[in-house]
């Protein structure tokens, strides 16, 4: 007879059991398929590109954000590590998979740039392995491979990792664009993702309403020709953490 169930993370842990094994995109058991999925580096998958996200790039030319402490979640072969890095930033970028950590490494190893790369499930890190608290928290597609459930995780890593008056880039599947729009308990009694979920933009402020919104719109349409990557069925956003005082003894904000 098991009786595990004492804690949150005891909850959230069988939750994640609830999902059939090829669903996993999240957990340390997902390594292999993220391998799988950036092991032919030739396949011509538009953000393999080195390109920096639009948004991004936007931020940075209307001062949106300042150069300070940038995480780079799903950080993938490090594109939008390496404009940050360029820019100023002390990069952290975390990746389950070791297929597009080591790729990263090759790009920032090309281009000079001194990112601290880290494999292995976000959630799992320490703060003192990550090197935080950051100044900019950045997600380029990863929340939209997260259940329903792992919201809350997320939500508490921004809370605990946010410096005061930080920012937080996301970008993520739109509804209407690409991406599930079954409704959250759809997920869990069919024990799939369904390649992914996609958000309204009513849901994402509502999911974000402890940070202030900056900035939500389309991703614009970017070229191949272009020197950045956008998409149109992807959300940008951008929001701000409260600048509350901090009594940890930790610094303010960006």
């Amino acid at each position: 007879m098991d009786r595990n169930i004492r804690t949150v993370d005891d909850v959230l842990e069988l939750l994640d059991g609830l999902f059939t094994a090829d669903a996993d995109r999240w957990t340390a058991d997902a390594a292999d398929w993220w391998d799988g999925f950036y092991g032919d580096r030739s396949r011509p998958v538009p953000f393999f590109v080195a390109k920096p996200d639009e948004n991004l790039v936007a931020y940075l030319e209307r001062r949106l954000i300042t150069p300070g402490r940038a995480l780079d979640l799903g950080c993938g072969p490090g594109r939008n590590s390496l404009q940050l890095a360029s820019l100023g930033f002390e990069v952290d970028a975390v990746d389950l998979s070791p297929a597009a950590i080591a790729w990263a490494e090759e790009r920032a190893d090309e281009a000079g740039a001194d990112i601290r790369f880290h494999c292995g499930n976000v959630f799992a890190l320490t703060e003192s392995e990550l090197g935080g608290p950051y100044d900019l928290v950045y997600d380029s597609g990863c929340f939209h491979h997260l259940p329903p459930h792992r919201r809350i995780s997320y939500l508490a890593l921004l809370d605990r990792l946010l410096v005061p008056g930080g920012h937080f880039g996301l970008t993520c599947f739109a509804a209407g664009g690409m991406g599930s729009e079954l409704p959250d308990a759809a997920y869990y009694r069919e024990s799939r993702l369904h390649g992914g979920l996609a958000y309204t933009r009513e849901s994402l402020r509502w999911i974000f309403s402890d940070l202030e919104e900056i900035e939500l719109r389309r991703m614009h349409d970017e070229s191949p020709a272009s020197p950045h990557y956008g998409e149109p069925f992807l959300w940008a956003a951008l929001f701000r953490a409260a600048r509350r005082a901090r009594t940890d003894g930790s610094r303010g904000g960006a």
